[in-house]
């Protein structure tokens, strides 16, 4: 692309477009026009006070008020003119910006110079990041639900009817959320992104399968669908025997436990 107007870190200096603009009024009365548009000064534009240039590139010893523009700002004030120059101007920071988009999305964060750039950039970065392992964790989930395993006990447990923590929880007089905690503790689920998931050595192993549920607004229409972890009869027996081991019994089972003593 022809270089029109200098850009350089996504800024306009704003003598420059005045030049190729061939604006007529004086450079400051022009720009104190300019801004009567709204834009506003440490955001849109930024006040320098700069060496008199030449036309033969000579840099004189006096001072003159200087602008950078952001792209934006160029573009709008380009519009505002209304001129052939001006179109093309226009066009040619529209086009500016496109490139400036492409360029980011394929550019590091540690190679953008701007600082506040590179900080958003970072940030992007790492939204993107954390983004893309929820996804991972959930599909590794889910893979793992979905991976055939044939053995003696998948054959005993043909119950294809899965159960939420909810109610396992309810056969420990426990609430769920109490059950989550303790087979968190116990380093069996881990929560993530609002979803309860097996840790890695727990998977593909037909514990758990992952529903699709939805939640309304306050009118009672759908607002939007979240994942939830349920539990396969496999999976219920497997908490069983995880929590016998640590002491945790069924309320039934302690029950019995309880008679026994009596009769005794």
């Amino acid at each position: 692309m022809n270089e029109l107007i200098k850009v350089k870190n996504d800024k306009v200096d704003g003598r420059d477009l005045y030049k190729f603009l061939e604006v007529k009024t004086p450079y400051t009365m022009w720009f104190e026009r300019m801004c009567e548009y709204g834009f506003v000064e440490n955001t849109d534009f930024w006040t320098a006070n700069k060496n008199v240039i030449r036309d033969d590139g000579t840099v004189m010893p006096q001072k003159q008020i200087d602008h950078e523009l952001t792209i934006n700002m160029a573009k709008e004030i380009s519009m505002i003119q209304r001129s052939e120059r001006g179109k093309q101007a226009r066009l040619y920071f529209i086009e500016c910006e496109r490139l400036a988009k492409a360029v980011k999305a394929t550019t590091p964060s540690y190679q953008i110079e701007d600082s506040i750039e590179r900080a958003k950039a970072w940030i992007a970065e790492e939204e993107e990041r954390r983004k893309l392992l929820t996804t991972t964790k959930k599909q590794e989930q889910l893979i793992g639900e979905l991976k055939p395993k044939a053995d003696y006990t998948d054959t005993i447990l043909q119950n294809k009817q899965t159960v939420p923590i909810t109610k396992i929880a309810k056969d420990y007089g426990m609430s769920g959320q109490a059950m989550n905690k303790l087979l968190h503790e116990l380093r069996i689920i881990y929560k993530l992104d609002g979803q309860w998931l097996l840790y890695s050595d727990h998977q593909g192993k037909g514990y758990t399968h992952s529903k699709t549920d939805h939640y309304r607004d306050r009118y009672g229409d759908i607002a939007g669908v979240y994942m939830n972890t349920e539990w396969t009869q496999k999976g219920r027996l497997f908490l069983y025997e995880v929590l016998k081991k640590n002491g945790v019994l069924p309320m039934i089972e302690r029950n019995e436990g309880n008679n026994h003593a009596e009769t005794d």
